[in-house]
This record gives C-alpha cells, sequence and structure tokens, in this order.
C-alpha cells in the first residue's frame, strides 16, 4: 500500500446483550439529484454462549453529473447509483477461553456513470465548423453510451481465539469473491484511431464503441499466530505463519457494432468475435506464504524495545492474450504472453518506547516494506505513433519494490488529560518505486520503476476539551516525496516517463490539514443539541509523474500545456477548427472543504440536518486522459453542496 491503508473494524456479537439500531436519512445535491440511505441491525444473544449479530443497509447515491449527447440533448445526473450490502456474524463460547465467530459479508455497488467532467472531446469540442460545437466544463461530459458499473463482494471469515493460560492461540480463515463489471464510452478513443489516425469517414468513427472490463477475482488466505496472553509480563511477544491463493480472470472487450458491415474490413479473428476491434483475456494466479515473529521487552518501567522479523515468498504466473485489430501484432496475429515473477526475502522491524513522563511517550521506528514486480502487459503497438513504440518498447517487466521507513514522534496528554498533542517525522527511502506511466498514442498503460525515491516529512495533531460542552481537534502534515535519480535512458524516455531527479511522486500533496470542532448544550430537559464543523485541507498534487514533464510526458502534440488540436493534419476531426490550440493545467490546484452539523440527541435518538461542501467548492480529484490527451481531457471531480438529514434510533 503506497497511499495508505484504513482497516475497517466491524462491530462483533456480544453475549449476553441485546441491542436494535435503525437509521435512515436522505440528502439533496445542489444543482444535482436526491438521495437516501437506511441501516438497521441487532445484537440478540441466543443462548449463555452464542450471540448473534446483523446488519443490513442500503444507499441511494444522487448523482450530479449531466452528459451531453450526440443529438446534443442533455441527460442529467448520469453518476447516480445504489449501494446495498448485508453483515451476520456469530460468537461461540463453547468452553472457557474458547471463541469462535464466523461471519459473513455482503455488497453489491450499482453505478450509472462516473464523476468525469470533459473539458476536451474529440467528438465534442467548441471549435469545430463540420460538426456541432459543444462546450462543456463543469459537470459535464460527452457520451453517446450508458456507462454503468456494478461491483458484487463476499467476504466469509472465522476467527477462533482459544487462551491457553500463559499463551493466546488465533487462527483467521477467510474467502472473497469479487464480480466486476465497468462498461467506459470509448467513442472519443476509438474515433480518435478510427477517424484520426486512419481517416475512416464520420459513420464509422461515431459508431458507438463500449469499453467493456470485467473482473473476476477471489482467494483464500490463513493466518494462524501464537502470542503472550498476560499484558502484565515484561516481555510481550507473538509469531505465527500466514498463507495465500489468489486467483484473478480480467478481460477488456471494444465491440463497435457495424464497422464491419460498413467498412469492409475484416474484424474476426483467432479469439475477437465480429466487429470487436479489441478483445483481451487475462489470468492471474498468486501464491503468498510468510512466517513473522515479533516480541517486545520493557528493559524498564519506562523504556521498550521491539524487534521483528518476517520471511516472505511470493509467486505470480500470469497468461495474457491480445486480439482485435487494436489488439494484434504488426503482423495481424493474436499476442500470447505468459509470465511469472517471484520473491522471497526478509523485512524486518525494530520500535523503541520511552516514557519521558507519565504523560508523555517518545517513539522511535525503522521498518522495511516490500512490493512484488511483475509483467507489463504488451504495447498496441497498431496504435502507437512511431516514436512512442520507440520509447515504450522493451519495457516487459517491472521490478520489486523495497522501502525503508523511519519515524520519530512523541505523544503527550496535557492540560490536566483534557487534550493530546502528538508529533511524527517520518523519512522514507523506496528503491525500484513502481508507478504507472501513459505510453502516449498507444493506449496502453505500463509500470516502470523509479530508481531511488524519497519521502520526508512530518505530521502533528492537537485535539482538547477545554470544557464539557466544547472540543475541536487540529491535525496537519507536510510532505515532501521526489524522485532522487534520474531515469537511464535517453532524453525522449526520461521526459516521457517523467522519472527524472527533482520531480514529485504522483497523487501525493506537499500539505494537507484537517480541523474539527463541536459545540454541545442542553436546550431542553433531556434534550441536547450539537453543532460540529470540520474543515479540510489539500494541497495540489499530480495525478501522472510524466505530468510535470514539458509538453506533459514529452507527447509530440503537445507544447507546454497546449494541445495541439490539429495533430490528426487532414483528418481533423470536426475541422477545420477556429481554434488550433486547447490549453490545460496538469496539477491539480489544491481545494478547501468545509462541513456543517447540527443535530438533537434525546434519549435513544438523534436528529441532524447536514451540509456537506458547504462553500460549494469544485474540487479537481485527477487528471483523466484517452490516448496521451489527443481524444480526451478531463478531471475527476467531487460532490457540490449537499444538504442532508440523519436520523438514528438506539435500545
Amino acid at each position: 500500500s503506497v497511499g495508505g491503508t484504513v482497516r475497517y473494524i466491524t462491530n462483533q456479537p456480544e453475549i449476553g446483550s441485546s441491542s436494535v439500531f435503525g437509521e435512515i436519512g436522505g440528502q439533496s445535491v445542489y444543482t444535482g439529484g436526491l438521495g437516501g440511505d437506511f441501516k438497521a441491525g441487532f445484537n440478540a444473544p441466543l443462548s449463555s454462549k452464542v450471540a448473534l449479530r446483523v446488519a443490513a443497509y442500503y444507499d441511494r447515491l444522487a448523482g450530479w453529473m449531466d452528459a451531453v449527447q450526440p443529438n446534443l440533448t442533455l441527460k442529467k445526473d448520469v453518476n447516480s447509483g445504489d449501494k446495498e450490502g448485508a453483515r451476520i456474524a456469530l460468537e461461540l463460547a463453547p468452553i472457557e477461553g474458547l471463541t469462535i465467530t464466523p461471519r459473513f459479508v455482503y455488497q453489491k455497488l450499482a453505478m450509472d456513470g462516473w464523476n468525469r467532467e470533459d473539458v476536451f472531446n474529440i467528438l465534442a469540442n467548441p471549435y469545430t465548423t463540420t460538426r456541432p460545437p459543444v462546450t462543456l466544463g463543469d459537470q459535464k461530459m460527452f457520451t453517446q453510451i450508458d456507462e454503468p458499473t456494478t461491483d458484487k463482494f463476499e467476504l466469509g471469515d472465522l476467527n477462533i481465539k482459544y487462551d491457553f493460560g500463559p499463551a493466546l492461540l488465533t487462527s483467521i480463515t477467510s474467502f472473497t469473491n469479487r464480480d466486476i463489471l465497468v462498461v467506459r464510452d470509448a467513442g472519443a478513443l476509438t474515433s480518435s484511431i478510427t477517424g484520426g489516425s486512419i481517416g475512416l469517414p464520420e459513420d464509422v468513427y461515431t459508431l458507438n464503441a463500449p469499453l467493456n472490463d470485467a473482473t473476476r477475482a477471489s482467494g483464500w488466505t490463513q493466518e494462524l499466530r501464537l502470542s503472550s496472553a498476560n499484558e502484565k509480563d515484561r516481555f510481550q511477544w507473538v509469531g505465527g505463519g500466514f498463507y495465500a491463493d489468489m486467483k484473478r480472470h480480467y478481460s477488456q472487450t471494444l465491440p463497435v457494432e457495424g464497422f464491419e458491415a460498413i467498412t469492409h474490413i475484416p474484424t474476426a479473428s483467432v479469439y475477437a468475435p465480429k466487429d470487436f476491434l479489441y478483445w483481451s483475456d487475462l489470468h492471474y494466479k498468486l501464491t503468498q506464504y510468510a512466517i513473522f515473529g515479533e516480541g517486545t521487552f520493557a528493559v524498564t518501567d519506562r523504556f521498550s524495545a521491539t524487534a521483528g522479523l518476517r520471511y516472505y515468498h511470493f509467486k505470480e504466473d500470469k497468461q495474457q492474450i491480445f486480439d482485435g485489430l487494436f489488439g494484434e501484432d504488426a503482423n495481424g496475429n493474436p499476442l500470447i504472453q505468459p509470465g511469472s515473477v517471484k520473491a522471497d526475502g526478509i523485512a524486518p522491524r525494530f520500535i523503541a518506547s520511552y516514557k519521558v513522563t507519565d504523560s508523555t511517550t517518545i517513539n522511535a521506528q525503522a521498518a522495511k516494506g516490500f512490493r512484488l514486480g511483475g509483467v507489463n502487459d504488451p504495447l498496441l503497438v497498431n496504435l502507437c505513433s512511431p516514436q512512442d513504440l520507440v520509447t515504450f518498447s522493451g519495457r516487459d517487466t517491472w521490478k520489486d519494490e523495497t522501502a525503508w521507513n523511519y519515524e520519530l514522534g512523541a505523544k503527550s496528554r496535557i492540560l490536566g488529560g483534557r487534550g493530546v498533542f502528538s508529533a511524527s517525522a517520518f523519512y522514507d527511502d523506496v528503491k525500484d518505486l513502481q508507478v504507472t506511466v501513459t505510453a502516449g498514442s498507444c493506449s496502453s498503460r505500463l509500470i516502470f520503476n523509479v530508481p531511488k525515491a524519497r519521502a520526508v516529512g512530518g505530521e502533528v495533531e492537537f485535539a482538547l476539551a477545554p470544557t464539557t460542552n466544547f472540543d475541536f481537534s487540529l491535525s496537519a502534515g507536510y510532505t515532501d516525496s521526489t524522485v532522487r535519480s534520474t531515469l537511464d535512458s535517453t532524453p525522449d524516455v526520461i521526459a516521457a516517463t517523467g522519472i527524472r531527479a527533482g520531480n514529485r511522486l504522483p497523487s501525493v500533496p506537499k500539505l494537507q490539514a484537517a480541523l474539527a470542532a463541536t459545540y454541545q448544550q442542553p436546550i431542553a430537559q433531556t434534550y441536547n443539541g450539537y453543532v460540529t464543523a470540520t474543515y479540510q485541507h489539500m494541497g495540489s498534487r499530480y495525478t501522472e509523474i510524466a505530468d510535470q514533464e514539458p509538453g506533459v510526458g514529452n507527447a509530440g502534440w503537445i507544447t507546454g500545456t497546449t494541445l495541439n488540436l490539429n495533430s490528426f493534419g487532414k483528418n481533423t476531426i470536426g475541422g477545420p477548427l477556429t481554434q488550433s490550440g486547447f490549453t490545460f493545467n496538469p496539477l491539480l490546484p489544491a481545494y478547501d472543504l468545509v462541513n456543517l452539523r447540527l443535530g438533537v440527541r434525546h434519549d435513544i435518538w438523534d436528529v441532524a440536518f447536514y451540509v456537506n461542501n458547504l462553500t460549494n467548492e469544485h474540487a479537481l480529484l485527477s487528471l483523466d486522459r484517452e490516448r496521451g490527451f489527443r481524444a480526451r481531457v478531463g478531471y475527476l471531480t467531487n460532490q457540490p453542496r449537499t444538504f442532508g438529514v440523519n436520523t438514528r434510533v438506539d435500545f
């Protein structure tokens, strides 16, 4: 995990306790649609040794993006959706010291579209003279077809714990199933090839072109560990083993119905059916096992030292098949590429903790991390420009990534225990960092290794409850993450990948900050009113490392940050154009979000009115590109100002 990991811990069944909760809410998005949510659950003792916990939920997700259609009508709120799920868990305690907790989690997400706004689309822009001019922009995109996404997820696990007295044995067995189908409108991408590169007529390049991404993944894991059970012992320890077996099947197809009938170009191939311009089928099998151990020794009442070691072994086998006019090789044959990668090694961790006073503790940590290398998908050579073919060829694999992380921090309770202050500094030294690079006009993405990279920074957190009615918290972090070496290759490759000493790493802002404050006050007998405000600041970022290079990755059709709209020459779609260049900013600007919540609590219920994104901030979350920006330039964006009400009951 590079960007951070969120550990999601569900409420566990409780033997001997009965409880029921329910929650219902509704929301309205400014210039968008309506949404709502419902949650309910209960905990019930089935006997003196068994408890059941069940929770279920449904969310109607409001849309706020609008899509311009080919006939120039506007389709409203195309990114609405539905999310539903359930969780059921049992806890059994048949004998003293033994607990058995089976659990099953199910979720289904169905979205109607994306939160993408197009600022330039080769099929819809304001500069055309032989096609209807279209102005897009904030919360608008151009599509010819719907772009639905479905994501079904199942998780089952069995947690068994047995307390021997001096030691605790834990076994965790889990399995997962996931089925994802993503449909994207690839009309802009396809038309940049069929119309721009090849020069086929409008009745061909305007054919509907759905790109279907289908993923089916399943796997199971087993962890067995033994740990010390008495927290008062000076020596605390844990040791065990881990095994995982994961399988993934990924396919991507581009059916363009009617293409062969109009063009008389044969499309059926060994694997690709008729009218499928692109067809791929990829199978992955990943196995890993690890043995680990860690111990913490309290040298004195104030000083403790921790040392841990993990031995790991990874192996991944991959089978790739590509076919269709866009996917075959230069000789018209399917691309079949098997591959395998494996690695083993040792990852240590060391921690020292010193209690300066009863309220202040200093910690220092050093730990090593690892990510497995892999096999790149082959370039779509029939789509590449001659320069891109030279620049990106020969990148069949990427190497393992390793990192050493060093941290120093302190945490204190202050003002008589009413406040907490913590500060930390870190330094990450990364070798062969794995980054995604867009291969220009090839409509391919490759993983490159950054030889050396580092991130250095710090974080501070402060929380205080000066009175029983008021509390607030403040946190801020600064990160300077940069490439520390230049890729050992030609200048064109360096500029195209952005792997140049001094460039910032993608997706990492230099500054982040958050502030939250709550004031509560009794407003009547047994009624308590409260107001909560939160503020979040996110600094500027780049989506890909090459976005900060001149020409945005040395694309031959971009000067500085200005896209040459006539790069296809006589095949310029909608030409002659009234403007020859389009300027965009690859640097995602900083943004600030403010949320406000006003509510009343009374005994078992809580009713609250809220406004999220109070100032209606328009935040750009990532830069979206098709075919190296030649087909489309867009941004993923955030949800506008949203008003809502929420009610919860616990009894």
